[in-house]
């Protein structure tokens, strides 16, 4: 029985290159980075928009509270004269 050698060295001066999977580990490396990236600015937008939607419903309070002083201080006025 003869013992079986395991080559010694780098594995790329034994494998042979191919481009084609270079190719392909390339574009899928390019792939996910590009839905991080796509990830990362949509939870930007997210959070954007729940602070656009904070402002806004302060501002619609706003309105109502005033309307609402309003009509409580034309009651009181009517009722006192």
């Amino acid at each position: 029985m003869t013992a079986r050698r395991t080559p010694e060295g780098s594995r790329y001066l034994l494998d042979s290159f191919d481009p084609a999977a270079a190719r392909i580990e390339a574009n899928e490396r390019v792939a996910e980075e590009r839905w991080a990236a796509l990830d990362f600015r949509l939870a930007q937008i997210d959070s954007v928009l729940e602070r656009l939607e904070k402002r806004i419903w302060l501002g619609v309070f706003g309105v109502a509270a005033f309307l609402l002083s309003q009509m409580a201080e034309s009651i009181i006025m009517a009722a006192t004269k």
